[in-house]
């Protein structure tokens, strides 16, 4: 198997804060932690946008979001409360990936901020931007002090976004740091790939605490 990911980005800012905060951290999050396959959840919040809220859920492998076990609490078998929040809500990133970079490792624990990067290459330009990534760039941000972790996904799902990228930070400011600005410019994405790419998508956000 190959480790799994699933992540929910919502806008909540037409949700009452704290009612979204406790259903996240009182039902939503419990009860995938109860399915087996779910490894390791965290929560973030936006940089920019405090009412930006981002999940992400390593998985032993993405089949766990078919099992029998997700399948009784997810989607038409949400709870009421689910419902009534995600129905307020504005989705802006609904997940399901194949880790592909590095090998199996989950979320580190401990990080303060993380980094998402979403985009999709067109097939032309797929073999050539799975090199740039994998060999030059990836290799350059995970080598930036302050980087904890430095992983890729490929989807699995009905997904909008083929290619997620995540980054855990110690802090979210890592990600301004001159070290990242001079490896993201070290290894620029050539042109004719660049001019191929589609819906991009780029989520700065720290780790949430309960207050």
């Amino acid at each position: 198997m190959a480790n799994g990911i699933l992540i929910a980005a919502m806008d909540f800012t037409n949700v009452d804060a704290g009612e979204f905060n406790d259903w996240y951290d009182t039902e939503h999050v419990p009860e995938r932690a109860r399915v087996p396959g779910f490894l390791v959840l965290q929560r973030w919040i936006g940089v920019e946008n405090p009412r930006l809220s981002l999940a992400t859920y390593d998985l032993d492998d993405v089949a766990v979001l078919q099992g029998p076990g997700y399948s009784a609490i997810g989607r038409e078998n949400s709870s009421p409360w689910t419902k009534r929040v995600t129905s307020k809500v504005e989705r802006i990133l609904r997940y399901e990936g194949t880790q592909t970079l590095p090998g199996a490792a989950n979320g580190p624990a401990g990080a303060g901020g993380i980094l998402l990067v979403g985009m999709t290459p067109s097939a032309e330009q797929d073999a050539a931007f799975n090199h740039w990534y994998d060999k030059e760039h990836v290799p350059a941000l995970a080598a930036v002090p302050g980087v904890l972790s430095a992983r890729r996904f490929v989807s699995a799902g009905p997904n909008s976004t083929k290619y997620v990228a995540l980054y855990h930070l110690t802090e979210p400011g890592i990600q301004e740091s001159a070290a990242w600005k001079q490896a993201s410019g070290d290894t620029p994405m050539p042109q004719h790939v660049r001019d191929s790419i589609t819906g991009r998508l780029r989520l700065v956000c720290k780790a949430y605490r309960r207050a």
